[in-house]
């Protein structure tokens, strides 16, 4: 017979596996207006389920009649690091893959 104190560690255990914690996941741009990450090659994620930082977006400034790009946003093809947060309800995009 399991003691108590296993019961309750094995309940715990389930417990965090149903709840699904968070997870890093990697997945390639599919569409940039609208946003779309293909995570596995199965998994389509629209733009209702991503977050996107600010570090993640095109940024340009005009300095003399000259545009200088400081950082360019997503493109069609990028791959990406996501982590999905606990529940699976919504997914951050880390960073972008080299």
């Amino acid at each position: 017979m399991a003691s108590l104190n296993d019961v309750i560690k094995r309940i715990a255990r389930e417990q965090m596996e149903a709840a699904q914690p968070a997870a890093v996941m990697y997945g390639t741009v599919t569409s940039t207006n609208p946003l779309e990450v293909n995570v596995d090659q199965r998994l389509p994620l629209s733009a209702d389920f991503l977050v996107v930082p600010e570090h993640m977006t095109a940024y340009s400034v005009t300095v003399c009649s000259q545009t200088i790009e400081i950082r360019r946003g997503l493109e069609a093809g990028d791959r990406v690091i996501l982590l999905r947060c606990p529940g699976g309800r919504e997914y951050v995009i880390v960073g972008r893959l080299p």
